[in-house]
């Protein structure tokens, strides 16, 4: 039997020679050990939200169940084994994204090879292909990622870039590829852009890229009638995804424009490269990072092309991922850059069959390297729908009494000096008792009856059997209306004591007090006269003098 490696890269070639004849697409993408890991994760955390609504989920339930997968698909488990909880859930959500995606897993290929070759020989074993998927077996095929002076982590979340966004140009149903280069570079599109481009996805049943393209080719050649409404929630991020949607119509330029494939796939490379480096400083590990993966799929495409061109001339492999229609406009522009998708293609198997990451918190943890200088790659973060307040709950009391303080305190003018007029001007601060109000509900009364109507009660005074003095003061014991404003004369029950011109002076007649034990009535108001004209000197011979 060959090696393991070599058994591998040939059942992949067996498949893409027959992937016309058994898949629609000619493009589909073969996912790796580590993006199966992550479609899982993801199928999983889609399940838990069906069943208690939050889309989360642990790393050891993910590794569990990653288990249980393999030996299902690859048909080593026992007859007697027990089945894990919401299985058949997991296992429909998973194969679900994989259709949605136009993607395939390594377990796929290998019963696909099986059925078409019809022969007892297997390439590879399913007990060597579940070996080599749980990281058990590292003898697979020579990756390229070499030992570097920058950071492990940071590196291997880079380079996912790089092969996401080829795979992007190649496949554009691969959701899990959109995903990690929508934001990577920063482009303003957080969570939020992100959960609105999925719904849009949902509601049309289409991918995440149709989407986006057809929200923003609407924008941009739809004209007033085809547009979308204002209350598209796509129409807040018109900028970033008109920015995503112009980078990839560069790439696809350069894919069309350019012959060599060697050239071609090399333009693509350091295109993806500037924009990935585009404000990072020369210390920066992302910028280290970039420039060696770039380097390293230089070199790879240059091998992998020389690879094709003597297998052609030996005979031909029989690949034919981008093989043109036969209603096809015009056959130049179908027919470009063909030779340059089956050499992304190739790349892209290539580095699906690469070992799986040793370390598997690193790759399905949220805590990821940040790449777009706002947050990490993690794509379980990223699908998780933002959470939104819904002011159910209450701010605490105290931050509620220190705003209510703070806002009264804006509102008071600095202090001036006052004149001593100081009791007619009104204070601005309002009591602390009128600020702090907070009544309870003990306090608030149950049964609230109308304010009666304001009386007017005549002041009625009672004069004491003493008389007057001789200066016109009362006694003792006489009740007088406290306020200053009222005449004295306009009181009831008092008589006028100033002296008249040729007449002495007169004592009042005091009114009989009433018994203690009878009630006291309403003062009896004595009638107004009209007081009389007055006329000063010299205005009687001047009327005189006009009259008639």
């Amino acid at each position: 039997m060959k090696a393991f490696g070599d058994a591998l890269t040939q059942m992949v070639k067996t498949f893409r020679q027959e992937c016309p004849r058994l898949k629609q697409s000619e493009r589909t993408t073969v996912h790796g050990a580590d993006a199966m890991l992550m479609v899982l994760q993801l199928a999983m955390a889609d399940v838990s939200k069906q069943q208690s609504g939050e889309f989360k989920v642990a790393l050891s339930d993910v590794l569990m169940v990653w288990k249980h997968l393999l030996l299902h698909k690859l048909h080593l488990q026992s007859p007697g084994a027990a089945r894990l909880e919401n299985y058949d859930l997991i296992l429909e959500a998973y194969e679900g994204f994989l259709k949605r995606s136009n993607t395939v897993d390594l377990v796929d290929i290998l019963s696909v090879c099986k059925e078409l070759r019809g022969d007892s020989e297997e390439l590879v074993s399913p007990v060597q292909l579940f070996e080599f998927l749980s990281g058990n077996k590292g003898d697979g095929p020579a990756s390229s990622v070499s030992s570097t002076s920058c950071s492990s982590q940071v590196k291997a979340a880079v380079r996912r870039v790089f092969y996401s966004y080829l795979s992007l140009l190649i496949n554009t149903k691969n959701d899990l590829a959109l995903a990690l280069t929508l934001d990577v570079p920063s482009r303003s599109l957080g969570r939020q852009t992100f959960t609105d481009v999925k719904h849009a996805a949902q509601n049309s049943s289409t991918s995440l890229f149709l989407a986006l393209m057809s929200f923003v080719r609407a924008i941009q050649l739809g004209g007033k009638g085809y547009a979308p409404a204002e209350s598209d929630p796509l129409r807040k991020h018109v900028k970033g995804l008109s920015s995503f949607v112009q980078f990839l119509d560069s790439l696809e330029e350069i894919l069309g424009d350019t012959p060599d494939p060697s050239v071609c796939g090399s333009k693509v490379v350091l295109a993806i490269r500037a924009v990935l480096v585009k404000g990072c400083s020369d210390e920066d590990a992302v910028m280290a990072a970039a420039e060696e993966t770039a380097a390293e799929l230089k070199d790879r495409i240059c091998q992998l092309n020389r690879i094709q061109k003597e297998t052609s001339l030996a005979g031909g492999t029989g690949i034919s991922p981008a093989r043109p229609k036969a209603y096809a406009v015009n056959h130049a522009t179908a027919y470009g850059g063909r030779d340059t998708v089956k050499l992304l293609m190739a790349l892209l198997d290539e580095e699906a069959l690469a070992p799986p990451c040793a370390n598997k918190a690193e790759l399905l943890s949220e805590d990821q390297p940040v790449l777009n200088g706002i947050e990490g790659t993690c794509v379980l973060t990223l699908y998780r729908s933002p959470e939104v307040s819904t002011g159910s709950s209450p701010e605490p009391l105290k931050n509620r009494v220190q705003s209510r303080l703070d806002l009264l305190k804006s509102k008071v003018g600095p202090r001036t000096i006052r004149s001593q007029f100081a009791c007619t001007y009104r204070d601005q601060e309002l009591p602390l008792n009128r600020v702090l109000h907070f009544p309870s509900t003990s306090q608030v009364p149950t049964c609230v009856h109308p304010a009666p109507k304001p009386k007017t009660v005549a002041v009625e005074v009672l004069v004491s059997d003493k008389p007057l003095s001789s200066e016109g003061h009362m006694a003792t014991g006489v009740l007088a209306p406290k306020s200053g404003n009222a005449p004295l004369s306009r009181v009831p029950g008092l008589v006028n004591t100033k002296k008249t011109k040729g007449s002495k002076r007169k004592q009042a007649d005091v009114e009989k007090i009433r018994h203690e034990d009878e009630p006291p009535q309403k003062a009896k108001q004595r009638p107004r006269t009209k007081a009389k004209k007055k006329l000063i000197a010299g205005q009687a011979t001047l009327g005189s003098f006009f009259r008639v």
